[in-house]
């Protein structure tokens, strides 16, 4: 029997935790795109301090006293661009994820009008997760090395709303 992660706000004392699970969760789409230069995997402790000081929301995922997984958004006028999506490789595959990804919507919600995302444009499981969450393709880019991107986008919901 596992234990459900408990999603909460991330602070300075998780940075390295982050750091760590993110380039661990990276890992596997640097060796698909084979580019070991992918900004997850290149960003410093102090730059994640940085991150984690500053206004941009910030999510993490424990199981117990192990931090799982993180996720941010930075707000920018009427959008939320998320990202840094990583979960631990061993607990990926368990719903972490999908519920960080639902957990950084709620934060932010009442806040933007809509939530934009980027991943790797041949990284058939994250465009999965982010379709079942009502993500869709937008455009198509490569990062500053040349990996092919894919922009997704999702109109955010308004809590006050009712289709009743």
């Amino acid at each position: 029997m596992s234990v459900e992660a408990i999603i909460d706000r991330a602070g300075v004392a998780d940075a390295g935790e982050i750091l760590t699970v993110q380039r661990a969760a990276y890992l596997t789409e640097a060796q698909h795109y084979a580019d070991p230069f992918l900004p997850p995997l290149t960003e410093t402790l102090d730059e994640v301090v940085a991150v984690l000081t500053g206004p941009d929301v910030v999510l993490a995922a424990r199981r117990g006293h192990r931090l799982v997984g993180s996720v941010r958004a930075h707000l920018v006028e009427d959008t939320a661009h998320v990202g840094r999506l990583s979960v631990a490789p061993d607990q990926q595959g368990r719903g972490v994820g999908a519920r960080l990804l639902t957990a950084i919507e709620e934060t932010c919600a009442g806040q933007v009008a809509r939530f934009t995302l980027f991943t790797g444009a041949d990284s058939a499981r994250n465009l999965q997760l982010y379709q079942r969450h009502g993500y869709r393709i937008v455009a198509h880019r490569p990062d500053p090395n040349g990996v092919p991107l894919a922009v997704l986008e999702k109109p955010a919901v308004s809590p006050a709303r009712s289709d009743a």
